[in-house]
């Protein structure tokens, strides 16, 4: 099969390797779409974001190696002994995080839980080749209704979704989130089903901005016209939102916005408020912890999301409730393509690109 090998960080070659056999319990798929994350189009290039240092040294300690690749779609080709929960010609997507089942967490019953597990497109290869083999349990079958590109898109849904369960959002909240990108958009249409009342959101892109507006959000802020912060304070009456999803910060050499909106959501959040940290850095930031004292504000970080909440997201789509395509901006065709894919999603604004860039691989 023809796959992407990483030989020094941001040098990838298409080489012919062996297809993957099944081990007991896993499936061999054949990759129909797959789309590289933000973050592995930073860690691609050897730049700082979560999961960076990891790629870094499996380049440097087992080049030529398959890394990357764990937003897709695939299809069912073969099963491993065991498997009773697919078949073949099922369409899947995948958890990325998968439990280790030996830890303590995992004896104990909280695989959900587990971080000392394999990651898809880091201990396991992911999906930047024809063919791919996973255990079973990360999988969730797509329905008919789920096109293959939508299906690409389920593995970040997911988090989203374990994201705005975990913010423990009410009936009515105010809720912003900065940046409206494809997280932030997620997250909008997935609060709204929540019971959000009020919801804000804020970009500096006006096609971003646009796609809010459209998808739901109640009013948007184009932060190159407006102070973000004191914007949010005449929509809310001086009160502050009761949520803010932060999910425009990381380092500003990939384009991020640094800090700076994590420090006007814990400006703008109303006393007692939530802010759920959805960006990663890349690195130690500094913060205000005296702030988050004296307004009682809780900082939350969220769990990977769970197999029910990857069903959730599926669920969502499937019935109309969220809507994916709309940020769905570039398809490329053909896994030579890939590298092309990498670029358009480290520079989404020369692009004008919303989601990651899409590759179809296979149909």
């Amino acid at each position: 099969m023809k796959a992407w090998r990483f030989y020094a960080l941001n040098e990838m070659r298409l080489d012919d390797i062996p297809r993957p056999t099944p081990k007991p319990g896993w499936v061999i798929l054949k990759t129909r779409v797959v789309q590289p994350s933000v973050t592995e189009a930073i860690r691609a290039k050897g730049g700082h974001t979560a999961g960076s240092d990891y790629i870094r040294r499996a380049i440097e300690e087992r080049a030529p190696v398959q890394l990357l690749g764990h937003e897709f779609c695939a299809e069912v080709v073969e099963l491993g002994d065991g498997v009773t929960s697919l078949k073949v010609g099922d369409r899947v997507s995948a958890r990325s995080r998968i439990p280790c089942h030996q830890c303590e967490l995992c004896r104990a019953g909280f695989e959900d839980r587990c971080r000392k597990g394999p990651v898809i497109g880091q201990q396991i290869p992911g999906a930047l080749s024809e063919y791919l083999a996973l255990p079973a349990e990360a999988l969730t079958v797509l329905p008919s209704s789920v096109s293959d590109c939508e299906g690409a898109c389920m593995q970040p849904l997911a988090g989203c979704v374990a994201d705005v369960a975990d913010s423990g959002i009410r009936p009515g909240d105010t809720v912003v989130i900065t940046g409206q990108g494809v997280m932030g958009l997620y997250i909008l249409q997935l609060a709204r089903i929540s019971g959000a009342g009020m919801v804000i959101g804020i970009d500096i892109r006006r096609t971003n901005l646009r796609l809010s507006k459209e998808l739901g959000s109640d009013h948007q802020i184009d932060a190159t016209e407006a102070n973000p912060v004191e914007t949010v304070r005449d929509l809310t009456h001086g009160f502050g939102p009761d949520i803010v999803f932060e999910c425009a910060g990381g380092s500003t050499q990939e384009g991020l916005a640094g800090t700076t909106t994590l420090h006007q959501a814990l400006q703008m959040v109303t006393d007692a408020g939530k802010v759920v940290q959805v960006a990663m850095f890349g690195g130690p930031i500094e913060i205000d912890a005296d702030l988050l004292r004296k307004k009682s504000i809780t900082y939350i970080f969220p769990k990977s999301p769970t197999a029910a909440q990857m069903d959730h997201a599926v669920r969502v789509v499937a019935d109309g409730r969220v809507k994916v395509s709309p940020m769905i901006t570039h398809v490329l065709h053909g896994i030579e393509r890939v590298p092309e894919a990498f670029d358009i999603t480290a520079n989404k604004a020369r692009y004008d690109a919303v989601n990651p860039a899409q590759v179809v691989i296979s149909k």
